[in-house]
C-alpha cells in the first residue's frame, strides 16, 4: 500500500508539471502582449486575436478531450497535449509574421486542451475519493504557478534575452516534461494505459445530452463561467497593459501585481477546498460571495479618480485571485450530481463555462479599447481602459444569476430523485459522486 501511495504522487508530481507548463504556455503571452504588438504590428483588436483563438481551440476541444480520455486514457492524451503544445512554441519563437504566429497560437490552445481533464482523470484513478476534492483543488491552484512564471521571470527574461531564446527554453522544458510522462506515469496503478471501450456516436450523444440536462452540470459550468475569467484575462492579455498603460505602473510592479494573482489563488484554495468538503450544501453561497468580492474591488478601482493606489490594486488582484479556487468548485457539482461513466462529458461541458467567458472579455476588451483610442495603435489611455475593463460586469451579472437560477433547480431535483442524498447534503455530510 505504501509502495501505491509512493507511485501516486510520483505519477501525480509528473502530470501536475505538464499542467503547469500548459498553463505557463496559456499565459506566456500576457506580459508579452505589447512586445507581440510592437513584433508583428497589430492592432488591440488583432493583438486580443491571439488569446480569442487559443481560446476558442481550447473550449472546443473540451467535450472531445473528455471523450478522449475515457477511450485512450490519460497518458496517451497528456503526452499529445505536452507534444502538440512544445511545437505551436516552438513555431512562435520563430514567428515573424501575424499568420504565423496565430497558427502558432491554435496549436497551443490545442494541446493545452488536453492536459487539465487528463490530470483529473489521473486523479480519480490514483488517490481515494475522499481525497478527490482537496487534490482537485491542489491540482488548480499549483498549476498557477505557469501563471507566475509567466509574469515576472518571463518579463526579465524578455527584456534581457530577447522574444525567440525566452520562448525556446519553454520548448526545452516541454521535451523534457514529455519524456518524464513516457518513463513515469501510467493510467491506473495496475496498467500503464487503461482504455476504455469503443463507443457509438449514439452513446456519446447519450451522455453528453444526460450530462447537459442535468442542473448539477450546468450549476459547475455557470460556476466555472462566473468565477474563472476575470484571473484569466489578466493573466492571458489584458492584466499587464492595464497595470502599465491604465494605471501607470512600472513593469516589474506590474508583474509583481500579477504573481499575486497566483499567491492568492494559491492561498485560498485549501481554506475552498476545506469549505466544500465541511459545508457542500453552501458551495454556490461561496461562490456567489466570491463574485461579490471580486466586482466590489474591481469597481473601486475603475471609480478611483486618476491612477489608483497600488494598496488598492493589490486588493482588486488578490480578490480575482480568489476566484480560481472558487471556478474548481464547479468540477464538484460535476463530480457530485453526475454519474461515474459521465463525468469526463460533464467535466468537458463545466471546463469550457470560463474559457468561453474569457475568450468573450478577451475579444470586448480589445474592441473596447480600439473604439475608444483615437487614430488607433496601441497607445491606450486610461479612460480607455475603464471603459474596456467594465464589460465585465456583463458576465458578472449574467453569470450570477445563472448560478442562483440553477442551484435551486439542482437542489429541487437531488431532493425529487434522492431525498436521503439531498438530507446528507443539508446536514453536511460526504458528498460522493453517485451512481446510475
Amino acid at each position: 500500500m505504501e509502495a501505491v501511495r509512493r507511485n501516486a504522487w510520483t505519477v501525480y508530481l509528473v502530470a501536475l508539471a505538464v499542467y503547469v507548463l500548459s498553463v505557463f504556455h496559456r499565459s506566456s503571452l500576457g506580459v508579452a502582449g505589447i512586445d507581440a504588438a510592437d513584433r508583428f504590428g497589430i492592432s488591440a483588436a488583432a493583438l486580443a486575436t491571439f488569446t480569442m483563438v487559443q481560446l476558442l481551440v481550447y473550449v472546443a476541444m473540451q467535450v472531445p478531450v473528455g471523450l478522449l480520455v475515457d477511450r485512450f486514457g490519460p497518458r496517451r492524451l497528456l503526452l499529445a497535449g505536452v507534444s502538440i503544445m512544445t511545437v505551436g512554441q516552438l513555431a512562435f519563437a520563430l514567428a515573424t509574421t501575424y499568420p504565423v504566429a496565430l497558427g502558432a497560437r491554435v496549436l497551443v490552445g490545442t494541446g493545452d486542451a488536453m492536459v487539465f481533464i487528463s490530470v483529473l482523470r489521473l486523479v480519480v484513478t490514483w488517490f481515494a475519493p475522499r481525497r478527490v476534492p482537496l487534490m482537485t483543488q491542489l491540482t488548480g491552484v499549483t498549476g498557477q504557478l505557469g501563471t507566475v512564471v509567466a509574469a515576472v521571470p518571463m518579463t526579465y527574461a524578455l527584456d534581457s534575452i530577447g522574444w525567440t531564446p525566452t520562448y525556446l527554453l519553454s520548448v526545452g522544458i516541454g521535451m523534457v516534461l514529455a519524456l518524464g510522462l513516457l518513463v513515469v506515469v501510467r493510467d491506473s496503478p495496475t496498467k500503464t494505459v487503461a482504455a476504455g471501450p469503443a463507443v457509438s456516436v449514439r452513446e456519446v450523444l447519450l451522455n453528453l445530452r444526460l450530462a447537459w440536462e442535468q442542473p448539477g452540470t450546468r450549476l459547475g459550468l455557470w460556476t466555472h463561467f462566473t468565477t474563472q475569467f476575470g484571473a484569466t484575462v489578466l493573466a492571458l492579455l489584458w492584466g499587464f497593459p492595464f497595470l502599465v498603460r491604465g494605471e501607470g505602473l512600472d513593469k516589474t510592479t506590474a508583474g509583481l501585481l500579477l504573481t499575486l494573482v497566483t499567491v492568492a489563488s494559491m492561498a485560498s484554495g485549501p481554506v475552498v477546498g476545506q469549505l466544500v468538503a465541511t459545508r457542500p450544501f453552501h458551495r454556490s453561497s461561496m461562490v456567489l460571495g466570491i463574485v461579490g468580492a471580486i466586482v466590489v474591488a474591481w469597481t473601486a478601482v475603475l471609480v478611483w479618480p486618476g491612477p489608483a493606489p497600488v494598496w488598492l490594486l493589490v486588493v482588486m488582484v488578490l480578490a480575482v485571485g480568489v476566484g480560481g479556487p472558487a471556478s474548481m468548485v464547479g468540477f464538484d457539482f460535476a463530480r457530485t450530481f453526475n454519474p461515474v461513466e459521465r463525468m469526463g462529458s460533464a467535466t468537458g461541458i463545466v471546463n469550457q463555462g470560463g474559457f468561453t467567458a474569457s475568450l468573450t472579455a478577451v475579444v470586448a476588451i480589445g474592441l473596447v479599447l480600439d473604439w475608444r483610442t483615437p487614430g488607433g495603435g496601441t497607445a491606450y489611455s486610461p479612460d480607455a481602459f475603464r471603459w474596456a475593463m467594465s464589460v465585465q460586469y456583463v458576465l458578472w451579472l449574467g453569470g450570477g444569476l445563472q448560478i442562483w437560477r440553477y442551484r435551486r433547480l439542482a437542489r429541487r431535483q437531488l431532493a425529487a430523485t434522492d431525498p436521503q442524498a439531498y438530507a446528507a447534503l443539508r446536514r453536511h455530510g460526504p458528498v460522493l459522486s453517485r451512481s446510475t
